[in-house]
């Protein structure tokens, strides 16, 4: 064998951090990472740090809910209602997959840090509104920070925590935004009843100067910037302009279409038309452009073609649409069905809110354990969809046991699976595509809670107006525009038992997405590839090594038998070595 085949052969295998056979998979690797990971105090604050930040991105998601009717009453803006949730919407989920790109260039923790302050100006902003439009516009602000926050906190994760301890982190992160998603709408009517809504906006800012103070001082990476000695030039080309300018548009015109489509307009206005066309139009040309990219696309093709990243995209964009429907649904038939303030239905949902905790930490004990990821999304499918399906059985006379016991259910069920394909994420890629992987995985998430949560409440609107024709007396039009906690002060009290089967039925109807997403995000659990954390990262493209080596080798001029025969020399070895 030629002395040129063998360093080649050499140089492949070391860029793809290939194990030789004597060595146990992931072992060398792991004792050279381990020193370069921070321990003790350091680590512990430094998690606490990017935990605090999760929560109060994750909170700002839904805290807002029980403080819209005193917003609208201080402004007196009920038709921007939609938009104090929307605004926040349109810019994080169209700046995910961009922030993920830029975490790849450039200085992770200062990116980080600067998504944060991005976010509290966002927050202060709402918190010292003086008119709707300023608070519409402080919610957009905070969503673009937002953007970067929870694919920032898992990228920071993989550079401080070593990747077979990872399940216990990602763990924890999917219990504190499990938490922080489901007490929102509770902590949010406690701030407005005792204080004022704009202490839901308020409460980001010290939480969120601690997180900065935490980071300054304790986070220091070991992770060289990507944009290190490009020109201005190759740089502006790695952020991927063209593809950008295609996908930002694109995805607000889809957002914008499902949320007017079916409520504001019917789904036949040319409005709604023209926002669906344009954004088929505008992210068809953004798959193009990533196409012809290649790997300085926004999201190179080799990354979404990986199959576990590709089965983990799928996975949480069901898992993203069955929580969204059933936490935004769940409150509702608590204060419309049972008759509950909003900061009761948000007590009644506390099972769900344990349940989820104990099923993270469980998920992440069980990866940690055995090294696997797919058996939890396997199982937690199989969970959540159960769940989901008895929540459905809900009647107007459903007792405790059966609106406790059936979240129990679901929450454990989300909480085992939730976190796992960032796992997979980062088991298959190689570190530096991580981000874009992570940033990925939280857009599929995002994505599938904008979409099918609009989905739901077109299907909740039709059925509650075709049932309530059929109640002779009634004011439909009244009721729907009621809302749920005031259709007891619009109904005649003899109407109101049949009303309440209505509207009950109406909401079931709606949770049906929720059980339907559940039950098909099986497919991205069975098609997840068997990686185990033990063996190290990069596993996806540890695989390709034996192309890649002759590849090199017939860059060197060797011809295709050439190749064969060192491939027969290297599996001759061991023999020859044992002969002599």
């Amino acid at each position: 064998m030629s002395g040129k085949a063998s360093t080649d052969i050499s140089t492949s295998s070391k860029e793809h951090n290939v194990v030789p056979n004597s060595t146990r998979p992931g072992e060398s690797a792991e004792k050279e990472d381990l020193t370069q990971y921070p321990k003790g105090m350091k680590l512990f604050l430094i998690m606490v740090s990017l935990y605090f930040s999760a929560f109060c991105v994750a909170l700002d998601r839904t805290i807002i809910a029980t403080a819209v009717p005193k917003i609208t009453d201080e402004f007196h803006s009920i038709g921007d209602i939609g938009w104090y949730a929307s605004a926040f919407l349109l810019t994080g989920c169209s700046f995910m997959l961009f922030y993920g790109k830029i975490y790849t260039l450039y200085d992770i923790k200062w990116i980080y840090i600067t998504c944060i302050v991005i976010f509290e100006i966002g927050s202060a902003i709402c918190g010292a509104a003086p008119s709707s439009t300023v608070l519409i516009v402080g919610r957009a602000i905070a969503g673009l920070g937002s953007a970067g926050l929870f694919s920032g906190t898992v990228i920071i994760g993989v550079h401080t925590v070593p990747l077979h301890q990872r399940p216990i982190f990602q763990g924890l992160f999917g219990a504190v935004f499990g938490v922080a998603s489901v007490v929102g709408p509770l902590l949010g009517g406690v701030f407005t009843d005792k204080v004022s809504w704009r202490w839901c906006f308020y409460i980001n800012l010290p939480i969120g100067a601690a997180t900065i103070v935490g980071l300054i001082f304790m986070l220091h990476l070991h992770s060289p910037s990507g944009a290190k000695g490009m020109t201005v030039r190759e740089q502006i080309d790695q952020l991927d302009p063209i593809g950008t300018a295609l996908f930002l548009p694109g995805t607000i015109c889809l957002l914008l279409a499902l949320k007017w489509g079916g409520t504001d307009y019917p789904w036949s206005d040319g409005r709604i038309v023209a926002c669906l066309v344009l954004s088929v139009v505008l992210l068809i040309g953004f798959i193009v452009v990533q196409y012809f990219k290649q790997d300085s696309a926004t999201v190179p093709p080799r990354i979404v073609k990986q199959r576990s990243v590709a089965s983990g995209l799928y996975y949480t964009i069901c898992t993203g649409a069955s929580m969204l429907t059933m936490v935004y649904y769940i409150p509702i038939w608590f204060q419309s069905v049972k008759g509950t303030s909003a900061v009761q239905s948000g007590i009644r949902s506390i099972s769900l809110v344990l349940a989820l905790v104990i099923g993270s930490v469980t998920g992440g004990a069980i990866t940690f354990r055995t090294g696997y990821y797919t058996p939890c999304m396997i199982v937690s499918s199989i969970i959540v969809s159960v769940g989901a399906g008895l929540i459905t059985t809900w009647t107007v006379d459903s007792g405790k046991g059966m609106w406790i016991g059936y979240q129990v259910v679901y929450g454990f069920g989300l909480g085992l699976g939730m976190q796992q394909p960032n796992m997979a994420v980062q088991t298959v890629l190689l570190k530096k595509d991580v981000p874009v992987g992570s940033s990925l995985v939280f857009f599929g998430q995002s994505l599938g809670g904008a979409v099918f949560v609009s989905v739901a409440q077109n299907i909740f609107t039709n059925k509650l107006k075709d049932y309530l024709m059929s109640v002779p007396g009634i004011n439909v039009s009244a009721v729907v525009d009621a809302g749920a906690t005031n259709i007891r002060h619009v109904i005649p009290s003899q109407l109101l038992p049949m009303v309440l089967v209505d509207f009950n039925s109406a909401l079931i109807k709606a949770m049906y997405v929720g059980v339907a997403m559940s039950s098909i995000g099986i497919i991205g659990a069975l098609t997840m590839e068997w990686k185990s954390i033990k063996n190290g990262e990069g596993q996806g493209e540890k695989n390709k090594a034996p192309a890649d080596i002759k590849k090199a080798l017939a860059g060197s001029g060797k011809a295709p038998t050439d190749i064969e025969k060192v491939s027969a020399d290297l599996k001759r070895a061991p023999v020859d070595i044992e002969k002599a």
